[in-house]
């Protein structure tokens, strides 16, 4: 059986991620004055912990090449504030959602409460974005505000995520390299999605292959595989203090009423798969 803390991350990540895929969400940036749709991408994501260095960043952000994010970062903060941008990718992912959900103002009401609960009872500690975005929370539109809790609940999960990989042995185009090879992530746009290089790719490859995760084609072994599916349980295993202030009724009672906006979501076409965010296809 899936766990309670996956269905949570399949039914909340939708919600969020219209902020990287609807199309006027990806024109933010430029709507801020940023150059290109990744420093906008590197100032909303980071913009939470105010005008963050690029070394931060980058370590926070986990999987992207530190040259990438620093082509984004300081440069970022000379055009917009932090505040700027946290206020602005608020209200471009409410429109978003309203758009794709015709409903959403009311599935917002009947889950700010739970979703609510999670965020202000989940330990900040070594938790770094989801430390900087708890506090955006208490946002007066309903819609800004559900957006804001589920970005604070995935951020959490992100979280937990980068440290399974560091607790794992595996660095960053590691971790992409083996998602890639076992059908995680696009395999043939990660490594540039991420900014890393051809050689740094081989690189990690290599050590990977080492390691006996990957064969001599960079397809993943068994070992792999296996090894990649003790990250996502980590993973898991983490993320499930989200949901501990609730019983298991109200647990259930909030995954059930999450299903209907992500489906909704989701049949609008808003998300591609496969898509570099790791998000499954819906059965």
């Amino acid at each position: 059986m899936e766990p309670k803390s996956r269905t949570l991350w399949l039914r909340t990540e939708p919600l969020h991620a219209v902020i990287y895929f609807d199309e006027e969400c990806r024109r933010m940036g430029k709507a801020l004055g940023l150059k290109g749709f990744w420093m906008g991408y590197f100032a909303a994501r980071t913009a939470p912990m105010g005008p963050v260095c690029p070394g931060a960043a980058t370590a926070a952000l986990a999987v992207f090449a530190p040259g990438m994010v620093a082509r984004a970062l300081p440069s970022a903060w000379r055009t917009v504030t932090p505040e700027q941008v946290t206020d602005a990718r608020a209200r471009y992912a409410a429109q978003a959602l309203r758009r794709a959900i015709p409903d959403i103002d009311d599935h917002a009401a009947r889950l700010s409460a739970p979703l609510t609960a999670m965020v202000e009872d989940a330990p900040a500690l070594a938790r770094p974005l989801f430390a900087a975005n708890r506090p955006l929370c208490d946002r007066d539109d309903p819609v800004e505000r559900l957006w804001q809790l589920t970005t604070a609940l995935r951020e959490f999960r992100g979280d937990a995520h980068a440290a399974a990989l560091a607790d794992h042995g595996l660095d960053a185009p590691e971790a992409l390299a083996l998602a890639a090879a076992t059908g995680r992530v696009p395999s043939d746009s990660i490594r540039l999605d991420r900014g890393w290089s051809e050689t740094e790719w081989a690189a990690a490859l290599d050590r990977l292959r080492s390691r006996g995760l990957l064969d001599a084609q960079a397809q993943a072994t068994s070992q792999g595989r296996q090894e990649r599916d003790r990250i996502e349980d980590t993973t898991d295993r983490l993320a499930a203090r989200l949901l501990q202030p609730l019983r298991d009724h109200e647990a259930d009672t909030l995954l059930t009423a999450l299903e209907a906006p992500a489906r909704h979501l989701l049949d609008a076409n808003v998300l591609p798969f496969p898509n570099p965010i790791g998000l499954p296809r819906p059965a």
